[in-house]
């Protein structure tokens, strides 16, 4: 796992495994975890590495409801879980689904766990709208939903950062999965935009920080992208930075999914 300071607030774990991103805010002496690194000693290693750095943590935040987003509860025992309200909804209605997919991928990787996986009650957050943290911060929540049906990017406008889930990524296409929609992923990136302009750091769901120029050209790529696949799906191919065995596969289910032959692919 790698580990970035992008601000001496704001501190973000990249995972081993997909490059899922984990981003710890503080403002004060009220801190919040955003998403979640997958294996095991990374999942332990985060408090480790907040404990050093000073960093305290009043409760965790999730971005959207896929399973290797959800886990901070394996690295915070008992800590508050905040999701949009969409996200809430998706977990209600198929409730376990996390947990089943997170054995399947322990058992496809040989992946041994302590315990197994209780998010508890989840605490709805309205979106649009604002969290406090600390006596003077707020995070602003945005709905960021395409990718799934569910979904929200925190803005931090005091420090410019913005941690938008699975959207703007370095590593990976645009990915539709169950409950995504091709229209509303592309109105996500556009409602986006303004704010990726205005960021220093964007703070994908997979990938290492990207700063705002290079965030622009991403998101500038993936709409280009979706508007070929909504337009022809057999004559598009994935933007050309991301042209791996990996995003094929992903790219080839995102056809599927255009042309009503499959359900997406699975997150």
């Amino acid at each position: 796992m790698r580990v970035a300071a992008l601000h001496p607030d704001v501190i973000v774990f990249v995972s081993d495994i997909w490059q899922t991103t984990c981003t710890a805010v503080r403002a004060g002496d009220e801190g919040f975890v955003i998403d979640s690194p997958i294996y095991p000693e990374e999942l332990r290693a985060v408090p480790e590495v907040l404990g050093q750095a000073g960093f305290p943590v009043s409760g965790l935040l999730a971005t959207h409801g896929d399973w290797d987003h959800l886990l901070g509860r394996l690295a915070f025992e008992g800590a508050s879980l905040g999701c949009a309200e969409s996200t809430v909804r998706r977990l209600a209605e198929d409730p376990g689904a996390a947990q089943r997919k997170l054995r399947d991928f322990d058992a496809d990787h040989y992946v041994p766990r302590r315990r197994p996986l209780a998010l508890g009650d989840v605490q709805s957050l309205p979106v649009p709208g604002s969290l406090e943290l600390g006596s003077s911060r707020e995070l602003e929540l945005h709905a960021a939903a395409g990718h799934t049906a569910d979904g929200v990017a925190y803005w931090l406008p005091w420090l410019r950062i913005l941690v938008c889930g699975d959207y703007i990524s370095p590593v990976e296409i645009p990915m539709l999965s169950a409950g995504g929609s091709l229209d509303v992923y592309s109105e996500t990136l556009m409602a986006l935009r303004d704010l990726v302009r205005e960021a220093t750091w964007v703070v994908p769901g997979h990938g290492a920080p990207v700063e705002s120029k290079r965030a622009l050209k991403i998101l500038s790529d993936d709409a280009v992208y979706l508007e070929r696949l909504a337009r022809d799906p057999a004559k598009t191919t994935p933007p050309r930075s991301r042209r791996t065995a990996a995003q094929k596969r992903i790219h080839d289910a995102n056809v599927a999914f255009a042309t009503g032959a499959g359900g997406g692919a699975s997150g």
